[in-house]
């Protein structure tokens, strides 16, 4: 259910006994949930995520009923409440978008006027972007919102990025990521971040959709988003990447193999992509209340349909495939993308490349120049590979 917001006189319960009249500030609406709620001395702030879109309501009492703006903060951000002074009108909001770093935005008069006070250092130059949010409609008609990030001027197709997750219940909110930006966005190139199913953007609901025999909602979604950015010009489907890790890879595997002529590239980083086996390597077993257990015969006929591995075809025409794993990542074990590269490789997809670390974990290695290494890695092959069919 969504989230309503509702006053009564607290007072007046406390010393009659009766709840009195319920004014309600915030019907539930649709996709619109309460992240928190702080005071100052004369005005209610409301944190809300709408649509994955952060914002913040301020309130005030006037007479026998409330009056609520908007604080005019930027749209398409992760927005929260950093401070708020009780017996005066200070508060303070923290923020970050695809084109902003952290900052801490404060104001001195319940929100009026804002400044921002403090930031983490800008690096790339944001001008010419800008960031939109659109929606794709999924195979069962479900709305799948995402994000763009692209040049104000864009007038044709162009390399584009597609990044989703979709898996345990986690969100994926507006941010800002420098590397991105100094390699990807600044050379002319459009990134886009869809939130799928199986995510938390929504709540458990919106998890639960895409949980074990629901699964293929998750990749159905990623689908409609790649094809509606297609259909809006952003990007043609041979221009058109798409990048995951761990579940994400899984993600990215079955998009392979499901949806070929969907992608002009592929990044599968850390996956899971033997569902009939992954609990057979530690530590998928730790993962069957996520995918189901492939012991059990009705389960494995649902990750039988979609398991990447088993549906590796010698006769598909498959874009560029780049896998990435670790020999010491703790979390999924290697031999999923091995597996995986050895497959596409002995049915003759010789555009498959294959990198494997051989220190750090499923996160990557601490070092930071082994890891701008590998980032620039991906992004060189993302830009070879997407730049010719654009």
């Amino acid at each position: 259910m969504p989230d309503g917001l509702y006053s009564l006189d607290f007072e007046r319960w406390i010393d009659t006994d009766e709840l009195g009249p319920v004014e309600t500030m915030l019907e539930p609406a649709h996709r619109v949930s309460i992240a928190g709620l702080t005071r100052t001395q004369d005005r209610l702030f409301i944190n809300l995520m709408d649509n994955v879109r952060g914002k913040v309501i301020v309130a005030e009492r006037k007479g026998e009923g409330w009056s609520m703006k908007p604080v005019a903060l930027p749209e398409n951000g992760n927005v929260g409440i950093a401070h708020a002074e009780h017996f005066g009108s200070s508060v303070s909001f923290s923020f970050t978008d695809f084109l902003t770093p952290s900052s801490i935005i404060w104001s001195d008069d319940d929100g009026e006027m804002l400044t921002t006070v403090k930031s983490q250092p800008a690096r790339f130059d944001a001008a010419p972007l800008v960031s939109e949010q659109f929606e794709a409609r999924s195979k069962d008609d479900t709305m799948v919102p995402y994000f763009v990030v692209r040049r104000r001027d864009q007038k044709g197709p162009v390399p584009t990025l597609l990044y989703a997750y979709g898996g345990f219940e986690v969100p994926l909110l507006p941010g800002y990521a420098g590397v991105r930006g100094r390699l990807w966005l600044e050379k002319g190139n459009a990134y886009v971040q869809a939130c799928i199913r199986g995510g938390g953007e929504f709540g458990p609901a919106w998890h639960q959709a895409a949980l074990k025999g629901n699964r293929q909602n998750a990749f159905d979604d990623f689908a409609a988003v790649a094809q509606d950015v297609v259909e809006r010009g952003i990007a043609t489907a041979g221009s058109l990447g798409i990048q995951g890790g761990s579940n994400g890879g899984l993600l990215t595997g079955v998009s392979l193999t499901q949806h070929p002529e969907l992608f002009g590239a592929v990044i599968i980083e850390v996956p899971l992509l033997d569902m009939l086996r992954y609990t057979e390597l530690p530590p998928g077993s730790s993962w069957m209340g996520e995918y189901g257990d492939p012991s059990k015969p009705e389960e494995a006929k649902w990750l039988a349909a979609y398991s990447p591995y088993q549906h590796v075809s010698g006769d598909a025409a498959y874009p560029p495939v780049l896998l990435t794993t670790s020999t010491a990542d703790d979390r999924v074990h290697p031999g999923h993308a091995r597996k995986m590269a050895a497959r596409l490789q002995e049915a003759g997809h010789d555009g498959t490349l294959f990198f494997e670390e051989t220190e750090g974990g499923h996160g990557g290695r601490g070092d930071r120049r082994p890891q701008a290494a590998q980032t620039a890695m991906k992004y060189v092959f993302l830009q070879k590979a997407l730049s010719a069919k654009a």
